[in-house]
Order: structure tokens, then C-alpha cells, then sequence
């Protein structure tokens, strides 16, 4: 295998070696996103949100397509999501990569969520530690 090889392989695994970055491909394993769903859901601002999608599509993990004023991204490749169930068997954890599609999270201001019964909390305006 070429050195040229080995060193993509190496920043594929490096977009993907980020806690935060996992969670964001696991939720759009299950379908496309919006940015404004995905900081809602998973309590982080926006603009970090947004950051760390970038990084994974930077890698060519994830890409996006505008609609309006929002940015929907999703995964790329879906041996993305096989890497993840091959991660948790190998960490004995319970395959989390295609469970159920959402439901409507609080304080998400997407079309997806307007209508659709609401899970979890608003976001939370606060200081976060990464």
C-alpha cells in the first residue's frame, strides 16, 4: 500500500476519532439533517455544530445541499456507518448506528420538527466545555 494510501486512511479515521463527530454521524445515519435540528438535538450552538460538520465534510464523510436559508447534510458514503457498527461490536457497546428515526426535538425551529411530536429540550444558551 503507498505511503499516499495510508495517509488518507489515517485522516479518514482522524475526521472520524472526535466524540462529538461520531454523534453527528450517527444521527444523520438515520436520515438528512439540518443544522438548526442537529444543534437542538444534541444541545451544542450552532456555530460549533457547524464547525464540526465541516471537518467531516472536509474528510468527504458527510455532504450538505442547501434548501433556502437552511444547509440539510448527510452521510456521504454509507461504509461510513459500517465502520461505526464495526467500532461498537468491537467496544461490546449496542449497535446505535440505525435506530429508529427521530422524532421532533424542542426548541428546533425546522419544517421537520414543526408538526411532529416533541422529544427533549430546548438548547440550552449556556456556556459549553468542549
Amino acid at each position: 500500500m503507498s505511503q499516499d494510501a495510508v495517509q488518507l486512511q489515517a485522516e479518514l479515521l482522524k475526521a472520524m476519532a472526535h466524540p462529538f463527530r461520531l454523534r453527528l454521524i450517527r444521527e444523520l445515519g438515520r436520515e438528512e439533517e439540518c443544522v438548526c435540528h442537529l444543534s437542538a438535538l444534541l444541545q451544542r450552538p450552532q456555530p460549533y455544530v457547524s464547525h464540526q460538520l465541516a471537518a467531516l465534510r472536509d474528510a468527504g464523510l458527510v455532504s450538505d445541499r442547501r434548501e433556502g436559508q437552511r444547509i440539510y447534510y448527510r452521510v456521504s458514503d454509507p461504509r461510513a456507518l459500517r465502520i461505526l457498527s464495526v467500532v461498537d461490536e468491537m467496544a461490546g457497546a449496542p449497535d446505535t448506528v440505525l435506530a429508529a428515526p427521530r422524532a421532533a426535538v424542542a426548541g428546533c425551529p425546522c419544517p421537520k420538527c414543526g408538526d411532529a411530536p416533541r422529544i427533549g429540550h430546548p438548547i440550552r444558551r449556556q456556556a459549553a466545555v468542549w
